[in-house]
């Protein structure tokens, strides 16, 4: 084994010594990445003059133009662009120029990778594209730009998640309104069969509740578990969205496929200061989960005794 690696790295060293000028090719490649990584197109223009490869790319795939892009250095990517490099080039992620583009916010820098053939619906290894990209990160008028350029607003990534559902998630307001405008399914359900407001509810979202709620969600849909977003914002103590949803028509007496209610996830997370809310909301302490409890027994096995003393005359 050793004799092999030996004559191996002979037959490298043999190779650089016969073909210098592979090395210093290599170097040139590196010295153009850093040139467009920091936006020096002079520098940039001098390596391609002297027979840079524009489109060599890094260990991770990584070219100069995605470089500049990630950096917003405009004026090397129209060098670059105007050099021949590959405007849909990947890394080994799967990251093109538009996504390292969507990613950072140079809408400008989208507009002319779009125009010299940028692809808007090439996705990373996560499944993102463009739009997804801009929606999670709140980018509006990138978003507006990519549809208008036909991106997908139905596509979703490998967790089911539709890009309206990104913007959701993240609390960006008006990019979701943008987006189901632009043809988004409000109802659109990830892997785990959760909806645009159950996330924006589980995440204290009240803006993107409001938002949704006024463009027709349903209040009362359902995940995989059977849970609502009422149950999503009460499971994380969110009393504004619980709100929200109550003045939405949230089913307050809902049950999960374990028989678990809004009023029974207030007391099993601890959430005692909505236990009066939800009840005044018409919920029914008498209900019994799949185990035969009641949110007040519930509240005794959990030790939650400032909860119990609120069931207590209700039971």
């Amino acid at each position: 084994m050793k004799t092999r690696a030996l004559h191996l790295i002979s037959a490298v060293l043999s190779l650089a010594l016969t073909f210098p000028g592979l090395a210093a090719d290599k170097d040139k490649e590196r010295e153009l990445r850093l040139a467009a990584s920091v936006g020096d197109t002079a520098t940039a223009e001098a390596l391609l003059n002297q027979g840079a490869d524009v489109n060599a790319g890094s260990e991770f795939g990584k070219t100069a133009l995605m470089m500049a892009v990630e950096n917003g250095n405009m004026e090397t990517v129209a060098l670059l662009l105007t050099r021949g490099a590959s405007v849909n080039a990947r890394t080994v992620a799967g990251c093109t120029p538009l996504t390292f583009a969507a990613e950072n916010g140079h809408i400008g820098i989208s507009a002319l990778l779009i125009e010299k053939g940028a692809h808007v619906y090439d996705r990373t290894r996560a499944g993102w594209d463009a739009l997804m990209i801009s929606a999670r990160y709140g980018i509006t008028d990138m978003v507006e730009q990519l549809l208008y350029k036909d991106a997908d607003p139905k596509a979703s990534d490998k967790d089911g998640r539709t890009a309206m559902m990104q913007a959701a998630e993240k609390g960006h307001a008006r990019t979701l309104a943008v987006l189901l405008a632009g043809g988004s399914d409000i109802e659109a359900r990830d892997k785990s069969g959760a909806t645009a407001l159950m996330l924006a509810a589980g995440n204290g979202h009240a803006e993107v509740v409001k938002t949704l709620l006024e463009k027709g969600a349903n209040v009362n849909a359902s995940d995989t578990d059977g849970a609502t977003a009422l149950v999503w914002a009460v499971g994380h103590g969110h009393r504004d969205i619980v709100e929200l949803l109550a003045q939405g028509r949230a089913d307050v007496n809902r049950q999960d496929r374990d028989g678990v209610t809004a009023l029974m996830e207030a007391v099993t997370t601890g959430n005692n200061d909505l236990i009066r809310m939800i009840l005044e909301r018409g919920a029914d302490p008498k209900l019994k989960d799949k185990r035969g409890r009641t949110a007040w027994d519930i509240a005794k096995k959990k030790g939650n005794d400032q909860a119990a003393a609120l069931l207590a005359g209700v039971r």
